[in-house]
């Protein structure tokens, strides 16, 4: 069985300090190449399931690419609040380096993450990519909300994707903790937050990879959330295009969104568990007054109005007064909303927006988005 202490991968210590750029703040150290930010991977997933396995893949990978690899420690003693926080010059810094013999980097850090990805993408050669696996952080929330509208890191980096590990063998018995436990389980906000989910070790529920059992797996997975793709592993073996490069919150990058939102079947889903974690599809075909949508998001976001909490949210508006197609994405009490493209001609203007969450109420919600339409 895969365990979650292995060997680190082939390394070469690093004899002198990382050469960083002669500016400290990332306001006054733009990105090379023009305006091209790094990505940034959120690696979630259960102790056990294959974090670290699919960081040693990536990191022993000949794949041409120069990857940083976070390896975070911060847990309940620190707070992931304080690790957002940059704390200066006389701040705790990254713990240690190690340049890998692929080229990629290693580093483990203790406190300040975001000081942390300022001294990676200042470094003297420009990194492809970034990834950050959450040990010890059960909710990847706080990181993506960090990282994806953060004033602090502005156009350095950008989240790409969250990727949650799941263990084919014990997803079950993780989905079912919380039916014998006081807490949420954490195996459904690592789902429920993730845009792709890697079910891995099938190899130990299905010989051949397949059957029944993977299907019912990945039934009771998309029941809780609908918008992540699937992607069965042995080892965490992957391919590293379907991992990197997602641009799941790039809103002119909306070509998934588009094809699951044309899709006949609903994307609602039924309770198929207690959890009351599901995901629900809404839609109006009249245009709406973007104010009255964002006093609607910040009543359900922020206030929790009719006791739903709302995890993710991704839609295509069709805006009063406009003739763009507009994209809605939030993630917790972070949202944002902006014009992505022109209508197509061929296409029938509508708003459509999913919901994933807990205690969601589809009657309530369809009724106010509905009095979002303008008049």
């Amino acid at each position: 069985m895969e365990d979650e202490e292995e060997e680190a991968p082939l390394a070469v210590e690093v004899d002198e300090p990382i050469e960083l750029s002669s500016q400290n703040q990332l306001s006054s150290s733009p990105p090379k190449d023009g305006d091209v930010s790094v990505g940034v991977t959120v690696i979630t997933g259960y102790l056990g399931a294959g974090k670290s396995t699919l960081v040693n893949h990536i990191l022993n990978s000949q794949h041409g690419k120069r990857i940083a690899v976070i390896l975070n420690e911060f847990g309940e003693e620190i707070g992931v609040e304080r690790a957002m926080i940059n704390e200066g010059d006389g701040g705790a810094l990254v713990e240690e380096w190690v340049e890998l013999a692929n080229g990629c980097v290693c580093c483990t850090v203790k406190h300040s993450l975001v000081q942390a990805l300022e001294q990676l993408v200042q470094m003297k050669e420009r990194l492809d990519h970034i990834l950050l696996e959450t040990t010890g952080l059960a909710n990847p929330a706080p990181l993506a909300s960090v990282l994806w509208l953060d004033d602090q890191l502005e156009s350095a980096v950008k989240l790409d994707s969250i990727i949650t590990v799941v263990d084919a063998k014990n997803l079950r018995f993780q989905l079912n903790e919380h039916r014998s436990s006081s807490s949420f389980a954490e195996a459904y906000l690592q789902i429920a937050f993730a845009d792709v989910i890697i079910l891995n070790k099938v190899d130990l529920v299905s010989p051949e990879g397949s059957g029944g059992v993977l299907e019912e797996l990945e039934e009771e997975i998309h029941s809780i959330n609908a918008l992540a793709n699937i992607i069965r592993t042995v080892h965490c073996q992957v391919d590293l295009s379907k991992i990197l490069d997602c641009q799941a919150y790039d809103a002119t990058h909306i070509t998934r969104l588009e094809a699951l939102l044309e899709e006949s079947h609903t994307l609602s889903t039924q309770n198929l568990h207690d959890s009351g974690v599901r995901t629900l599809c809404i839609s109006e075909l009249r245009q709406v007054d973007l104010d009255k949508v964002r006093l609607w998001l910040e009543e359900i976001l922020w206030d929790k109005k009719y006791g739903m909490d709302v995890y993710r949210c991704k839609g295509v508006l069709s805006v009063q007064n406009s003739n763009q197609l507009h994209t809605l994405q939030a993630v917790k009490e972070i949202y944002e909303i902006v014009p992505a493209r022109d209508w197509k001609k061929e296409e029938k203007p509508m708003n459509k927006i999913v919901f994933i969450g807990h205690n969601l109420n589809e009657n309530i919600l369809l009724d106010a988005l509905r009095a979002c339409a303008a008049c």
